[in-house]
């Protein structure tokens, strides 16, 4: 009976407990909560922010809670903000956000997301980087070692090394090519052991390039440093004369010989007797052979000596030239330590340096032929004078024969 009592006792006490602590909790949300329970939606997940160009991309991802609604994105102390639209699906859907004219710096971004009775979620806060001006004058563009001409009449570059973490992604290029037509073309960046070949460089007009970087690798915006012209160093006014349209000699109205300081010798006189030869008013004045109607040209050679020495070091030798030299013939352009002019054929090899004209036609006929831009390197280990001009060794077939124009003579300084 005892026990009874004791029991009957406590739960009397827990009965008025529980009543009791019910009339504070209805107590407290009658004070804190007198519209109900507080609901957050759910917030957005995944969310990350990219840096740009005064401007930033938020992305997020919404996993959950179909009864979102929109979001919104707070930022410079939640003074400023955009509100975006959501249309759930079924599956996961994804928030894509540009916000734009923000100023150069640290900013940091808080983002809620909403449901359609109103109810706001908890917030999402991060930082991220914006930049701009201050960014963008600190950028030098990539160094250039060398440009230097190959015998194919393309332009080597080769690039300065730079430290994987400059953010540095590409370089733009403008260049002209041996038509005289603008070219424009992008480099894409490796750090270390980077050339680029520029086809049918035209050595005689200026290159220009910028290089772009990125503040990150995640940037969405690529900052470029101004445009400089690099150039390769042209010599040729320093040491060679009469380099094209090219002046002559003698003439009989359309053959002739080239004025000084080119020499021709007698076996380049293959017309009018052995008067003219290597000269042709074809072109407005150009470098030439022909050999129809039988008058070959064995060993001829004009050539011009350098009117100073040229300093110990590289240089390269390009002409623009059109040939149908057929495929039995050949033309060289040569260039020959010394004073004393080019070798023949058999002697060749002791030449500093050499390229071939195009000879692709075939025996008998005038085509193919070609216009290109031609080139080739020599190097001096001491100063010297150098003759520089063009072999011939020019069959004469009849008629058709060959026939080659060189339009003018460059020397660059590499």
């Amino acid at each position: 009976m005892k026990l009874y009592k004791i029991t009957s006792c406590y739960l009397l006490v827990l009965a008025v407990f529980i009543m009791s602590a019910c009339t504070k909790m209805d107590d407290y949300k009658k004070k804190y909560e007198p519209n109900g329970a507080i609901i957050y939606p759910g917030k957005l997940d995944s969310v990350q922010v990219f840096s740009g160009r005064n401007r930033v991309l938020l992305t997020g991802l919404f996993t959950s809670d179909p009864k979102i609604v929109k979001y919104r994105v707070y930022w410079n102390s939640k003074q400023d903000s955009i509100e975006t639209p959501v249309t759930r699906t079924s599956g996961v859907d994804t928030a894509k956000l540009v916000i734009p004219n923000l100023p150069e710096g640290t900013m940091t971004f808080e983002v809620r997301t909403f449901d359609n009775g109103g109810h706001i979620s908890v917030p999402v806060t991060l930082a991220a980087n914006v930049y701009g001006t201050l960014y963008q004058s600190s950028l030098i563009n990539r160094g250039i070692i060398a440009v230097k001409l190959q015998t194919d009449g393309s332009a080597l570059i080769n690039w300065a090394d730079v430290n994987a973490d400059d953010g540095l992604v590409s370089m733009e290029l403008k260049y002209t090519d041996a038509a005289n037509k603008q070219r424009d073309t992008v480099i894409v960046s490796q750090p270390t052991g980077l050339t680029t070949s520029l086809p049918k460089f035209n050595a005689g007009k200026t290159l220009s390039y910028r290089t772009g970087f990125k503040p990150n690798k995640t940037a969405i915006d690529t900052f470029y440093a101004d445009y400089v012209d690099q150039k390769v160093i042209d010599v040729t006014n320093a040491y060679l004369l009469n380099t094209g349209p090219f002046q002559r000699n003698t003439f009989d109205g359309r053959w002739g010989t080239l004025a000084a300081p080119w020499i021709t010798n007698a076996a380049a006189k293959n017309k009018d007797g052995g008067t003219n030869g290597g000269y042709s008013s074809d072109g407005g004045g150009t470098i030439n052979w022909e050999t129809w109607n039988n008058t070959p040209v064995v060993n001829g050679i004009v050539y011009q000596v350098t009117s100073s020495q040229l300093s110990a070091g590289s240089y390269t030798v390009s002409f623009d030239a059109y040939s149908e030299v057929q495929s039995n013939s050949s033309v060289y352009c040569v260039a020959a330590a010394g004073g004393n002019g080019i070798p023949i054929l058999a002697n060749l090899s002791t030449a500093l340096g050499s390229v071939k004209m195009y000879n692709g036609a075939k025996a008998g006929t005038t085509s193919p032929s070609s216009r290109d831009v031609k080139t080739f390197t020599f190097t001096l280990s001491s100063p010297q004078v150098v003759s520089i001009g063009f072999l011939g060794n020019l069959v004469g077939n009849g008629n058709p024969g060959n026939y080659f124009t060189v339009f003018n003579i460059k020397l660059f300084k590499n």
